[in-house]
């Protein structure tokens, strides 16, 4: 199945989305909720979904009403996988690790697709990162690789926007990955019987306009998805809602020559997954100051 969390007029609700038409799942099922976080954690209320996506069509709505919002309103945890992609590892500099580079988005990072992704005051270092991303359907501590595929509930599309200045400020890369507004999540949720195993052999695409920026394939990563998921269940125990983004491929910004190349405001980036769909974030500029500042 192939969801859509979004919002029509002050209503927001889960859509079950097929060739460009949405039936609204949270209209005919209320116990389905406004995002997925009850879908992921129940498979009478997945059946029921199903259900309905194939017999109630004449309710559909086209896709473009639709204002999408975050899949999950508040994941349990954002996980994100650094330096996934050999080509990428090497126009950063880095050495090829054995043990994957791992850190957390915040909240406040995180936003929907199609929202603005906010370039801040204090730099105008703001980088793109086409990113496949999992959602955690079924929980567990010490996940095997054999069985890891089995947690996964559905892929999306992630835009790891990343402050390049103040990532390089740190080792831990903390600051330049958490800027309010820099992540953007989705639109659509993509089960996993919609897609080849594990979402390998995807095209992973960055563009503005006519601009490509990166172009790849999601076999290219090194620790694929079922590897990524015994990996970080053996220091945390996952849990249903957890997002995971698996690593950008090459063609960054800050490596680009001649470059660097930064979003700029007024142009729009389009992250495209082959299968899963376009994570598009108009790019703005941070006010210069804040709204305490701007009403004294």
């Amino acid at each position: 199945m192939r969801f859509l969390v979004g919002t029509i007029g002050p209503t927001q609700s889960v859509f079950a989305v097929s060739e460009g038409m949405a039936v609204n799942l949270t209209e005919a099922v209320p116990a389905i909720g406004r995002d997925l976080a009850a879908l992921t954690a129940s498979d009478d209320l997945m059946a029921q979904a199903k259900e309905i996506a194939e017999t109630r069509t004449g309710d559909a709505v086209p896709v473009p009403a639709i204002t999408p919002a975050l899949p999950i309103a508040r994941p349990p945890s954002v996980l994100c996988l650094g330096l996934n992609y050999i080509e990428h590892i090497k126009e950063g500099g880095y050495d090829i690790p054995d043990y994957p580079a791992m850190f957390i988005r915040t909240p406040n990072s995180i936003m929907a697709a199609g929202a603005p992704m906010v370039r801040p005051a204090c730099s105008e270092t703001l980088d793109y990162e086409a990113e496949m991303m999992i959602i955690i359907g079924k929980g567990g501590r010490h996940i095997s690789e054999e069985t890891a595929l089995e947690h996964v509930f559905g892929y999306t599309v992630f835009n790891d926007g990343s402050v390049r200045e103040y990532q390089r400020k740190t080792h831990q890369w903390t600051p330049g990955k958490n800027f309010d507004d820099t992540g953007a999540i989705g639109p659509y949720v993509v089960t996993p019987d919609e897609l080849p195993e594990g979402g390998k052999g995807l095209k992973i695409e960055s563009r503005v306009g006519s601009e490509i920026l990166q172009s790849s394939n999601t076999s290219n990563m090194i620790w694929s998805v079922a590897q990524t998921i015994a990996i970080m269940s053996q220091f945390k125990t996952l849990e249903v809602g957890d997002h995971i983004a698996l690593g950008t491929p090459p063609g960054v910004g800050h490596a680009k020559k001649p470059g660097p190349r930064w979003l700029r405001p007024g142009e729009t980036v389009d992250i495209e997954i082959e299968g899963i769909g376009i994570c598009s974030s108009p790019i703005v500029a941070e006010e210069s100051m804040t709204k305490t500042e701007a009403a004294e």
